[in-house]
């Protein structure tokens, strides 16, 4: 199987609802990373899983949507709990909606700080 990913980190804030959470409760600062890691069996005419420029592209508008901006007040997340795992599904769904990708899985991996991540992948 053929991977392809890329890395991009950014800064985003937020604050977690619906339950106590002390700290977490109150908004702030994560250091995200995103990687996005595309897999398939074949590759196109040019031998590629996908155009990697297409795929920086995309991932580079993406994150200047969440970038420096509080989730919460975005419409993917109102009225939601922002958590990591939510977070990593709306930036996977968003991502697929700006590229044309098919008989590939993507899976984006968000991390919050050096420990901590979620993921959310599918087949497309």
């Amino acid at each position: 199987m053929y991977q392809l990913a890329i890395t991009r980190d950014f800064i985003a804030r937020h604050f977690l609802i619906g339950g106590d959470w002390g700290e977490e409760n109150r908004e702030h600062s994560h250091h995200y990373k995103a990687e996005i890691l595309i897999e398939g069996e074949h590759l196109d005419r040019h031998g590629y899983l996908i155009d990697i420029v297409d795929l920086e592209q995309a991932a580079t508008a993406l994150i200047g949507e969440f970038k420096d901006r509080v989730l919460n007040d975005l419409e993917p997340f109102r009225g939601l709990n922002p958590s990591l795992e939510r977070f990593a599904r709306i930036f996977w769904e968003q991502l697929r909606d700006r590229l044309t990708l098919r008989g590939v899985k993507m899976t984006i991996k968000l991390w919050e700080n050096d420990r901590d991540w979620a993921a959310f992948g599918s087949s497309l």
